[in-house]
Formats: structure tokens, sequence, C-alpha cells
């Protein structure tokens, strides 16, 4: 069960990178994570009222606070690296981080996966960096840079998966919760100072463009579903990999999880015709390879 919902994690996780990175590329991207966080948010909170679990302990509170302060470091560091510096060093760098960070702490804790799995899942740390890289690079950016930022984006989505994964079993969705308004609350204040540096910068001028009339935080009417349905799928990505890392050997599970530059490959190819690179398309064998060989411990 654990492998099943570790991959349906990773499924809506690249639905929702594919989501916001179209959303990103018509709105601004501060804009496009409050959005989407907070349509995030409120599903969660609709589940919580169906499934109610009880109040939550202070300590599972916590885990989730701390995984939602990985997880806006991640994003935050992640786009910053994609739009400032080498997306093809970036994305590896950060996908590959965050499956090797859990893995170790899950092996550090005693986790003793079977020889098969144990194989599986180093044929899917090959995968995750065949599945994210990029050759095309720009001239004039520091490679170091993107490594740096590619890292630290990394070290903050393998923070949340372990933070996430340590809340008790009867803590239901509040881990997710507090995560998820931990780091909502991170993004608004970035907008609120962002906004405000435009106000200096501009006076009134900026006040009234910030924000046009007839949008959601700069968002356009045609770009809110989608921004809302990449906060959703991240939402319900995390839900899974919750439930997953309840059920499941952490280092397994999130080796599983950060499989998820396949689906967003996929929807390329299917929505835009994107043609999949001999690269990529190795990243998918060997990741369809080793879940098969973890599915069989």
């Amino acid at each position: 069960m654990s492998l099943i919902l570790s991959a349906f994690s990773a499924l809506f996780y690249g639905i929702a990178d594919f989501a916001g990175g179209f959303a990103s590329a018509r709105s601004k991207t501060l804009s496009v994570l409050v959005v989407s966080q907070a349509a995030g948010l409120f599903v969660a909170f609709c589940a919580l009222l169906v499934f109610w679990p009880g109040l939550p302990g202070g300590r599972d509170l916590l885990w989730g606070m701390s995984g939602g302060i990985c997880g806006a470091l991640g994003l935050f560091m992640l786009y910053r690296g994609i739009a400032t510096s080498l997306v093809a060093v970036v994305s590896p760098a950060s996908a590959l981080l965050s499956a090797i960070l859990p893995l170790g702490f899950g092996l550090l804790l005693g986790e003793s996966p079977s020889p098969l799995a144990r194989i599986g899942a180093l044929l899917c740390l090959p995968a995750v960096l065949l599945l994210s890289w990029q050759r095309k690079t720009e001239g004039g950016k520091s490679v170091l840079s993107a490594l740096l930022q590619g890292s630290a984006a990394g070290l903050g989505f393998g923070g949340f998966y372990i933070f996430i994964s340590r809340a008790s079993p009867g803590s239901g969705l509040w881990p997710a919760i507090a995560s998820r308004g931990t780091s909502l609350c991170i993004f608004l204040l970035a907008l609120a100072i962002l906004a405000r540096r435009e106000r200096k910068a501009h006076k009134e001028s900026a006040v009234r463009g910030a924000f046009p009339k007839g949008t959601v935080l700069g968002i356009a009417p045609s770009n809110l579903a989608v921004t809302c349905g990449a906060g959703i799928a991240d939402m319900t990505a995390n839900v899974l990999f919750l439930l997953a890392s309840r059920t499941g050997l952490l280092s397994l599970v999130s080796i599983v999880t950060s499989l998820y530059p396949a689906p967003t490959v996929i929807l390329g190819r299917i929505v835009f015709k994107e043609a999949i690179p001999p690269s990529r398309a190795i990243g998918l064998l060997l990741a369809i390879t080793g879940i098969v060989l973890i599915s069989l411990k």
C-alpha cells in the first residue's frame, strides 16, 4: 500500500509542478504560490471536517510547521534558481537531494529494505537525475550559484519529507494543514514585503498596477483555475506522502515520491507535444524498473 500511495504522491507532485509552472509563466510567481497554497489549504480543511480525527497534539503541529518552513524554503529556492540561474543544474540537484536526504535519515533510523528494494532504490536515484536533467543552458550564469540554489531547494524538500513523516499516525491531516498554513504565511509575508518595495519605488502607480482590477492578487481569471489546481494537486500529494510514510519505510517512500519529474515529462509530451530526449527516456525506464523491484520486497 505504501508503494501505491507514494507513487500517486509522485504523480500529483508532477501535476502540481506542471500546473504551477504553467501558471507562473503568466503571473507573478509569489502570487501563484500564495493563491495555490490557499486553495490547497481550503481543500485540506474540508477533508479534515469530513474525516475529523479530533484535536491535534502540539508535537504533531510542530512537526507539520517545521515541514512547512522547509517546504517553503524548497519552493522559494527552486523558483528563484530557475528564474536566475541554470535550470539544467538547479532542477536535477534539487530532485536528487530531496531523495537522498530522507533516504539517509530512514537508514539512520534503522530501516532495512530487502535486497531487491535496495537495488530498486539505487536505480531510482539516477532516474531522478535523468528525469530532471536539461541539456540546454544559458551563458553568463554561474554553475556554482545554480548548484547551491538547487541543493538548498533539495534540502528544503528533503526536510519536508522527514518532518512530515515524524507526525503520529493518529494525527490525521493536521500535520499537512499545519505545514501548508506555515508556508502560506511565509509566502504572504514575502508578497507583502514585495508590494511595499514596489510602492516605495513607484508610489501610487505601483499600487494600482501591482494587482490589476479584476484579478486575484494579480492572477487573471483565465489563469486562476490552473493556479488553484496546482495547489490542490500539491496538497493531495502531501497527504498521500503523509499516509505512505505511516505505512511504509521512509527510505523507500521518499525515493518513489522523488520521481515526480516523470509525470511532468509525460504531461509535457501530451499537452505541448514536447519531445522526450534519450536521457529522460532512460530515466523513465529506470524509474519503472526501480518501482517494480521495490514492489517485490
